[in-house]
């Protein structure tokens, strides 16, 4: 996995700090008919009608977390800035299973397991050695049985240590023959890629 020769490292938490001061929505989650499109294949992947304990990484605004918590039990959505943390807050305040943290996943990571983890529009921003560690403590926080759904924009970012296709290809290098996970949908797009992955 080949990270980006100008941007290797992980992006920090004072990076979104600053894009969410310059826009409180800077890649139009709200009003894109791309993520439109893209937030409908990613519930319609999920093949359960409901799971007892999710975790979402990178939650931004929330706009994922309002439709994957009616599948939810308890749904634990994270994401590194407050400030969209706040809007997430605000938009998802009538689903009580809905728990919001401020939190940098590979460096801290839950404790428990959960049935479902979803990694969108995320993965890119880790170097590939936080990657790698975020990988690790997915899989082990995975109940067997349990789907990881990645989610990601595949052209390249200038700024982004990784592309999507990268994080993608990173993550199913575990379900090959002897892994632990196996791959059980995936979808590839115009600008983005969608797999299901389940715990073996």
């Amino acid at each position: 996995m080949k990270p980006n020769s100008q941007q290797p490292n992980t992006l920090p938490p004072s990076y979104f700090d600053e894009v969410y001061q310059a826009n409180e929505d800077p890649w139009q989650f709200e009003t894109s008919p791309y993520e439109r499109e893209k937030y409908a294949a990613s519930v319609a992947a999920l093949p359960r009608a409901h799971y007892s304990t999710a975790f979402e990484i990178g939650c931004s605004l929330g706009v994922l977390t309002e439709q994957l918590a009616p599948l939810c039990g308890h749904l634990l959505a994270v994401d590194v800035a407050e400030a969209p943390l706040d809007r997430a807050r605000q938009r998802c305040a009538h689903l009580p299973q809905v728990e919001f943290q401020l939190l940098q996943v590979p460096q801290a990571f839950p404790a428990g397991q959960f049935e479902l983890i979803v990694v969108s529009e995320v993965g890119y921003y880790l170097s590939p050695e936080d990657l790698q560690l975020a990988r690790q403590r997915i899989v082990q926080a995975l109940v067997p049985g349990g789907h990881l759904l990645l989610v990601h924009w595949t052209p390249p970012v200038h700024d982004y240590p990784l592309t999507g296709d990268a994080v993608h290809e990173f993550f199913l290098q575990e379900a090959y023959p002897f892994g632990p996970l196996a791959s059980v949908h995936a979808e590839r797009h115009d600008t983005y890629r969608l797999d299901l992955l389940v715990r073996q």
